[in-house]
């Protein structure tokens, strides 16, 4: 069987995942769920409820990095391969918008949620922006003329704290950091990755090959 991606369109950790499977050409059935109605299917092989969720016949990877990495498993030409200090940069700035920076952001996207002062979460999501665009100059994307996994893994969240407030976004002084998303989203990658699907029905047995 091919494997099984359970993704919510919007998750900005499905939506990375989503585009390394494009980038790598790997095929699966996609199931969009709803996140306040999750399948009872996908829970009883990843109990912590979150997307993304890719069963195989023999196993389950319910981190969207692993999912990446199994995707860039065999070499893919249209990713850019880093060289020297590229790696460790790369790595350094996942780990930081996947922990820091996801911190802040929710706290200031849904402050309501989490009973938090959101300029004080917003203010911290700047510090770090500001931070990338002093180690980033886009030729268009991070690291040239190819997309690289640095790329698709932060851009999603970048683009979470943007739809924020984007009257915000668009006033700061990260320019780099601007023009990279705006490139991001005009992308082909990007419009391919976020393309709509009806919801999974398991009793129609409705979900789609992708990508």
């Amino acid at each position: 069987m091919i494997p099984i991606l359970y993704s919510f369109r919007r998750c900005p950790y499905a939506m990375r995942a989503r585009m390394a499977l494009i980038l790598a050409s790997k095929e699966c059935e996609l199931r969009e769920i709803l996140l306040k109605n999750k399948p009872d299917e996908m829970l009883e092989i990843s109990s912590k409820g979150t997307v993304p969720v890719m069963q195989f016949a023999d196993k389950v990877l319910d981190e969207s990095l692993d999912i990446i990495s199994w995707a860039m498993e065999s070499p893919v030409s249209n990713v850019y391969i880093y060289t020297g200090t590229e790696e460790l940069l790369s790595e350094e700035l996942i780990k930081l918008f996947d922990s820091k920076f996801k911190y802040h952001l929710d706290r200031y996207k849904y402050s309501s949620r989490y009973g938090t002062d959101p300029k004080n979460h917003q203010d911290e999501c700047k510090i770090i922006l500001n931070d990338l665009e002093d180690k980033i100059n886009p030729k268009p994307w991070i690291f040239g003329k190819e997309v690289s996994l640095l790329d698709i893994s932060i851009l999603p969240f970048i683009r979470q704290c943007k739809i924020a407030n984007p009257d915000w976004f668009f006033a700061q002084s990260f320019i780099k950091v601007i023009d990279l998303l705006n490139y991001f989203e005009n992308s082909d990658l990007f419009t391919q990755a976020m393309q709509k699907y009806d919801l999974w029905d398991p009793n129609k047995n409705n979900g789609k090959i992708f990508p």
